[in-house]
């Protein structure tokens, strides 16, 4: 496993391209996010994504998310009208994932197989941000809470020591919060609220 020792407010570029690599050739990556640390690899890897799924014990009905720089890709991804687009514009970047109706461009994995429907996530962390635009394109990304755990790891020392052998890239931005994500879903008739996390979610009630 290649550990990256990253700076949390000043990331250093050499590092990021380095773990950018990993993640081109299909390698699973810790990451540290504006909530908790999360898991992720690149969006059309099936291998990497099922490697994810074991190590979260995750079955087939998992909403899964991608992150994303900035709402640039979003038409890619999810359908969205102008009034959607506005109002996302004037919330993110966010600790809120937003369940958006999925375009063809999303493989069919990603989706949620009944409702087919994509979670998108735009973080403000700054190790988050580099990332995502020196990799050029979202991340498919899942909070790190193992099996048996109600809540994420946010020590990077755990992470190592629990699950090190099994991913690919831990990228240590020291100690994370233990903030979750709120979720609101944005595919129905009216915004609905499903879960209340840090994320500011008024001007969806």
């Amino acid at each position: 496993m290649l550990h990256l020792r990253i700076h949390p407010e000043n990331p250093q570029p050499r590092l990021i391209t380095q773990a950018v690599e990993r993640i081109r050739a299909g390698d699973v990556v810790v990451y540290p996010t504006d909530a908790a640390y999360a898991i992720g690899c690149q969006i059309g890897n099936k291998s990497a994504m099922e490697r994810i799924a074991q190590i979260r014990q995750l079955d087939a009905k998992h909403q899964y998310a991608i992150i994303c720089a900035d709402l640039s890709d979003i038409a890619t991804y999810a359908k969205v009208d102008n009034a959607m687009y506005r109002l996302l514009k004037n919330n993110t970047p966010a600790v809120t994932t937003f369940i958006l109706p999925a375009t063809s461009e999303v493989p069919r994995r990603l989706m949620h197989p009944k409702k087919k429907t994509i979670g998108l996530r735009i973080p403000s962390n700054p190790i988050c941000q580099l990332l995502l635009k020196e990799l050029g394109e979202p991340l498919l990304t899942s909070t790190l809470i193992l099996p048996g755990q109600s809540e994420p790891i946010d020590d990077p020392y755990e992470i190592e020591m629990q699950i090190g052998k099994r991913i690919d890239v831990l990228i240590d931005g020291g100690l994370g919060t233990l903030n979750t994500t709120s979720i609101v879903n944005l595919a129905g008739e009216y915004p609905e609220v499903i879960r209340r996390g840090v994320g500011d979610v008024s001007a969806f009630e």
